[in-house]
């Protein structure tokens, strides 16, 4: 028995004559940049997770990017985020000209930690950006409370957090904007790369959209009169102005989500409770079957709701329970194996091992197991079976 990790295959198969009559739709209508599809999905997403304005991307890194820009983060502002996340979160904060500021992340919820956030708030500081990770909820109240008294830019990276709610609701722009991924293995994934800004201030929708586009167009000047006029500062009178492609305000970039994936990704998304759904049974099903056995099962947020991107497991052993677990047809994932304050793009940073514990400790004894909801009971069961007898 071979059971993968993620099986983007047979996420398509499930619904898979409904995915391929949109695409097939689209190559048929010879509109695959912009256009009705993209407009639709950027509408439905954002109602899906109560934000008033979508703008869709390339990916969620350049969702990421953009919303800084956005908010005007850039060359000698810090901004404070975690180190335990993939790499583009901290990625995105430098490709502006800022610098990450890494505090440590709750040890149940592998989260940021809210009670270390203060600490680290220094004059440069300009925003949190904070993970929703493995699909499970920051504490959102404690958060918002800390960048409101410091006059902060609340910026959540959801790219792992599609379908997550916080107090029961399904509303990722609890801050001034998030930052949402549709890579192929996510719980909302498109068949290639994709991305999507949401957020409720349309000043922030108006400069992404520009921004995406290479900082042209309407939206573009009225970016750049929003920004000459914080400044207090006269547009130059000479300046060519028109509101077509051909006019740029700003330096921006490339950045659109095709018609195709985003036809794709409207199907996909009237199952995206279902696919949910089924990440929380086979999560509850995994937490009861290994209760009392040495594992650290995860623990979703009081006031969360965990979509289960990702199902972590958590032991001292961890690395040989995962040779073992491979050795026997389950694919395991590692996330991540080296924490970003220690990665080799941040020594100019001064870091030094042992400066964020628990994100450190994360780093050597979690581990994923499969936990997509097309698993047939027969492999839940040997997984089950397998994660104990690893331990023996």
């Amino acid at each position: 028995m071979k059971i993968q990790l993620m099986n983007v295959k047979r996420q398509h198969e499930t619904h898979a004559a409904e995915y391929e009559e949109a695409a097939l739709r689209v190559l048929r209508s010879g509109g695959y940049i912009g256009g009705s599809e993209v407009a639709a999905f950027e509408e439905e997403f954002a109602a899906y997770e109560g934000a008033k304005y979508g703008v869709s991307c390339g990916n969620g890194t350049d969702a990421v990017i953009l919303a800084l820009r956005a908010f005007g983060i850039g060359k000698g502002d810090e901004v404070i985020t975690v180190s335990w996340t993939f790499f583009a979160t901290a990625e995105s904060i430098a490709a502006v000209g800022a610098a990450p500021v890494f505090v440590d992340v709750c040890r149940d919820t592998y989260c940021i930690n809210p009670k270390l956030i203060e600490a680290a708030v220094t004059p440069k500081t300009k925003a949190v950006l904070a993970v929703h990770f493995y699909g499970n909820s920051c504490d959102m109240d404690e958060i918002r409370m800390i960048c409101k008294k410091h006059n902060l830019y609340l910026i959540m990276d959801c790219a792992q957090s599609a379908g997550t709610r916080y107090r029961e609701l399904r509303k990722n722009t609890l801050g001034d904007a998030s930052c949402f991924s549709f890579f192929p293995t996510k719980t909302l994934g498109c068949a290639g790369d994709g991305g999507m800004v949401l957020t409720d201030h349309e000043e922030i929708a108006r400069a992404c959209r520009s921004l995406k586009v290479h900082g042209s167009g309407k939206d573009g000047l009225w970016t750049m009169r929003r920004e000459y006029a914080e400044r207090d500062e006269e547009l130059p009178g000479n300046m060519p102005v028109g509101e077509s492609k051909y006019y740029n305000y700003l330096i921006g970039y490339n950045s659109r989500l095709d018609a195709v994936q985003a036809a794709i990704l409207r199907k996909k998304l009237t199952y995206l409770e279902e696919f949910v759904d089924g990440r929380r049974e086979n999560a509850e099903r995994f937490n009861k079957a290994l209760k009392g056995t040495g594992y650290t099962t995860p623990v979703e947020g009081d006031k969360g709701y965990h979509s289960y991107y990702i199902y972590a497991l958590k032991h001292d052993c961890a690395q040989k329970i995962i040779e073992t677990l491979r050795n026997n047809g389950i694919s395991c994932g590692t996330y991540y194996p080296v924490p970003l304050h220690l990665q080799g793009a941040f020594t100019r940073l001064g870091y030094k091992e042992g400066d964020l514990p628990v994100t450190e400790e994360l780093s050597r004894t979690t581990f994923a197991v499969p936990v997509f909801p097309e698993m047939y009971e027969e492999e839940k069961n040997y997984i089950v079976e397998q994660l104990k007898t690893a331990l023996v």
